[in-house]
């Protein structure tokens, strides 16, 4: 079966830049990764393609030989000299371990994320695990510590590792190839340990090939003050554990808010409804009410309207962008009660007949967009 032509495989014009190769490359990764189509085998081919049209067209000069031999220039159709290549007989490690920054962290299973260097050698990594932690307000705000319990890979007890013979530790295997351009030296990723350098010896019943056990772990986790919905937290080495010895991998925890029954947000601003009776409203009062560092006092003054909004400043969250606080914005609802007794109905008809609980506007008073102006200003 012919190859298709790699510009194709990523869907970019030959006069595409590197960015535009390296976006649509990533595009493809993603949408074809193992993680987000476990068990298609289509899905991992068009994964392999796409990886392998990468590692060309982003090396500037496999891509001019590409350009102007074809596939016929890329020693037999997929391998390439000088080491790196992958050719046809690529695996997931070879793409995790070359293009890994491709892809953010995002994805890695079993426990292998690909490699890391550690003292200038290669070393393997584990792979990195997610979490959502729900925080309230007063958390977000403040800051806090949480506990929690992840189920990671860890080596089993008992496990023991050798030096795999087939690439002698170096978790690479090199073979020589005579091509129509003379001989070449292709490098690819040992089969036998996938780039690891070493084997399983000794493996502990439950265990997987690499020595690793899935068990839980409770993980301590510092909430720093002025959290965010979306944000992601990295607590390093808390990941899943690497075959064999290697550096494991991180935990990252994503924040998400959790619904305040009473305080509702609005960017780093607060609100809240607090209703007052017909009398507190008349006579004036004063309320405690919660806020996110704790409970304040506020004065009402006699005569308010309902739809009065009173502005607690720096009452709100800290500002990611700046050093500033958001306010808190309480809104006033005079309560109208729903059921009146005989002497109150009585009190009431009263002053609807005499008329002086009539509605007197002075004209000063504002309107709705008056007071979301207000708001923010």
């Amino acid at each position: 079966m012919s190859k298709k032509d790699y510009y194709e495989v990523l869907g970019v014009n030959k006069d595409a830049t590197a960015d535009e190769i390296k976006k649509a490359y990533r595009k493809m990764a993603l949408k074809y990764h193992p993680d987000k189509n476990p068990g298609d085998k289509q899905a991992e081919e068009n994964f392999k393609e796409a990886a392998e049209a990468y590692e060309v067209l982003s090396d500037s000069d496999k891509k001019a030989r590409y350009d102007q031999f074809g596939h016929a220039g890329m020693s037999g159709g997929g391998g390439f000299g000088g080491g790196g290549g992958f050719g046809g007989g690529m695996s997931m490690e070879d793409i995790f371990s070359q293009f890994g920054d491709i892809f953010g962290g995002h994805f890695g299973g079993g426990g292998f994320g690909g490699f890391s260097n550690a003292g200038g050698r290669q070393q393997a990594r584990g792979s990195n695990l997610r979490v959502r932690i729900k925080l309230n307000l007063a958390e977000m705000v403040n800051g806090t510590q949480k506990t929690i319990k992840v189920k990671k890979l860890k080596a089993a007890p008992g496990a023991t590792s050798k030096t795999c013979t087939t690439c002698n530790g170096t978790g690479a295997q090199v073979k020589v190839m005579n091509t129509m351009f003379g001989q070449m030296q292709t490098q690819t990723t040992c089969s036998t340990c996938q780039g690891l350098g070493k084997i399983a010896d000794k493996v502990p019943a439950g265990a997987n090939e690499h020595g690793l056990i899935k068990e839980d772990e409770e993980v301590t986790i510092n909430i720093p003050a002025g959290a965010r919905e979306g944000i992601q937290l990295n607590v390093r080495g808390k990941g899943n554990d690497a075959p064999f010895g290697g550096t494991p991998g991180d935990l990252l925890v994503v924040v998400e808010e959790e619904e305040d029954k009473t305080i509702k947000r609005e960017g780093d601003n607060l609100h809240q409804e607090l209703y007052i009776s017909f009398p507190e409203a008349a006579l004036g009062t004063s309320k405690e009410i919660p806020t996110v560092t704790g409970k304040v006092k506020i004065k009402i003054d006699p005569g308010t309207q309902s739809g009065k909004i009173l502005r607690l400043a720096g009452k709100g969250l800290p500002s990611i962008d700046s050093y500033g606080k958001g306010d808190m914005f309480v809104h006033i609802n005079v309560w109208t009660p729903q059921k009146l007794n005989p002497e109150q109905k009585e009190f009431f008809e009263k002053q609807l007949r005499s008329g002086e609980m009539a509605p007197e506007p002075s004209g000063r008073e504002k309107t709705f967009f008056d007071k979301v102006k207000d708001m923010f200003s």
